[in-house]
């Protein structure tokens, strides 16, 4: 008998408010360099949707934080499982920013989220341990695989990841590129499972690109610098180099872990990737499958949400997985015996994928 992980139960948290596109054409969007954009809004904003598929996105209400998002989708998650969250030993949340409050930009992490969400879930089991993982939007897929290595260890049998984030509180509204994010949490129970048949998370993969590639994403300031705003700190990208970046190395990423866990790539129903942009995914897929041999990926490899949840980082795979598993992605399913792969980049910059059987 091998012991394996095993995703027992999910849940989400989608904010109910929708943002628009056309939401940011009063918005006065300036160049790096602090000089208005000379095109008006409504080319912006067309280029932005053709470049990213982004139509729509969500963002928190003003009373609720990251934790408390994290906790609904916790709640949710623990339901579909059908456990006592007394019996969890680890819960591992994923953000980049913590708890961000309306109206500030200013990150809150002590306590750490998970211990935050430990305390709203009212479990009282000092060997629940709870800390939180920043790994950029890679973040729940990496807690998935720490949590992984602890239940095929032997120390731990259950295990809550989320993945949550706000980053409608973090980002510069004169930057063009802020249209992108959105906020949402995802969560995941990982059980232990003893058997002979492989199930669950066979193989993964990570890589750090810090020497070249640490900040393409950083903290700046605003691109419209006034006396009010100079010392905040709000959420940067530079997008073409980590387009680029992405394309070269995700590709490459994921066909090692497929590798590694030594199944072919025609038996994948379907890529489970960090909704970051629609064309750059695409690409992604297509340039996966040339290393096999492949013309292209197939047309309903690769499901897709970001046209209307938008970029939600450590949030947009567990979300996107429960939305299919409850059968709310139109024209696809997982089903058991299904293999499928997880697949993030993001901010550091970190690259990371999983394969799993269902």
């Amino acid at each position: 008998m091998t012991t394996y992980s095993v995703i027992t139960g999910t849940g989400i948290y989608l904010p109910k408010k929708k943002v628009s596109n056309s939401d940011f054409l009063d918005f006065e969007f300036y160049e790096s360099n602090g000089k208005p954009i000379s095109k008006d809004n409504q080319y912006v904003v067309d280029k932005f949707q053709e470049i990213t598929t982004i139509e729509e996105r969500r963002y928190v209400a003003d009373d609720l934080v990251a934790s408390d998002i994290a906790y609904f989708a916790a709640k949710e998650a623990i339901a579909d499982a059908q456990l006592d969250a007394e019996t969890l030993d680890y819960i591992i949340v994923a953000h980049n920013f913590g708890d961000v409050k309306h109206g500030s930009n200013r990150s809150d992490m002590v306590p750490a989220l998970a211990a935050r969400v430990k305390h709203k879930l009212k479990i009282k089991n000092p060997e629940c341990v709870a800390y939180d993982v920043p790994f950029g939007c890679p973040g729940w897929l990496q807690g998935m695989i720490q949590a992984d290595y602890y239940i095929k260890s032997g120390d731990a049998k259950k295990i809550l990841v989320i993945g949550t984030e706000t980053l409608s509180r973090v980002i510069d509204i004169h930057d063009r590129d802020s249209m992108i994010y959105a906020d949402g949490a995802g969560a995941t129970i990982l059980e232990s499972r003893e058997q002979d048949t492989r199930t669950g998370i066979l193989a993964h993969k990570t890589r750090s690109d810090t020497y070249r590639y640490a900040e393409m994403l950083t903290m700046g300031c605003s691109y419209n610098i006034t006396e009010e705003n100079k010392k905040d700190l709000y959420l940067k990208m530079n997008g073409r180099r980590l387009y680029q970046y992405a394309l070269e190395t995700v590709p490459l990423s994921i066909k090692a872990c497929i590798d590694k866990a030594g199944v072919d790539i025609s038996d994948v129903k379907k890529i489970l990737i960090h909704q970051a942009n629609g064309k750059m995914d695409d690409a992604i897929v297509d340039r996966l499958y040339k290393l096999y041999g492949y013309e292209e990926a197939p047309d309903d490899v690769m499901p897709m949400i970001i046209s209307w949840l938008g970029n939600s980082s450590v949030a947009t795979v567990p979300t996107l997985l429960d939305l299919i598993l409850k059968n709310k992605v139109a024209d696809h399913k997982i089903e058991e015996g299904d293999l499928v792969i997880f697949a993030s980049v993001g901010a550091g910059m970190n690259i990371n994928a999983a394969v799993y059987q269902f």
